[in-house]
């Protein structure tokens, strides 16, 4: 396995802590403004990325807009917590390089287009993508005055810690 897939599997380690740690009124829990989107529509929203980038097509294609959007996760932890667990597996049974080339369909606000992409590329982007949706996660923890356990929660690894800024 390389090490692109073993960042992924370690930063999608944090959802199942937090799953395992929240009530399904808290992960669904969306009175927390400016948006009012709950800690279970980011988790969704992470999921589904990960499952669009492992529903490759046999023309080696990956749409990122064709996501799944199941309602059910982003209120229930065994639902989401289900949903992790499959996302995981896949991941470890993963056989491809990060070298090969897809191509990518998303929508970057001017409707759908197509960009080449290698594996790793898309795997980077979505492991950041997952720590920022998890910056987001953090915040709304605070707001609802929840403490999740791990210092790094919603911090990229190249972000310097406060200590080390003085």
């Amino acid at each position: 396995m390389n090490i692109i897939i073993q960042s992924t599997l370690k930063t999608l380690q944090k959802s199942k802590t937090l799953l395992a740690n929240l009530t399904d009124e808290q992960l669904c829990d969306s009175t927390v403004s400016p948006y009012y989107s709950s800690i279970g529509s980011h988790i969704r929203h992470i999921l589904d990325f990960y499952d669009c980038v492992l529903n490759i097509d046999s023309d080696s294609r990956i749409d990122l807009t064709a996501r799944s959007r199941n309602k059910d996760v982003e209120s229930h932890c065994l639902d989401a917590t289900s949903y992790l667990n499959a996302i995981i597996k896949k991941l470890q049974k993963l056989d491809c390089e990060v070298d090969d080339i897809i191509t990518v369909i998303d929508d970057l606000g001017l409707g759908k287009i197509e960009i080449q992409y290698t594996f790793g590329a898309l795997f980077a982007q979505a492991n950041s993508h997952t720590i920022h949706h998890y910056a987001i996660i953090n915040y709304i923890f605070d707001r609802l005055g929840l403490v999740i356990k791990d210092e790094d929660f919603g911090y990229n690894p190249t972000t310097p810690k406060a200590s080390t800024l003085n």
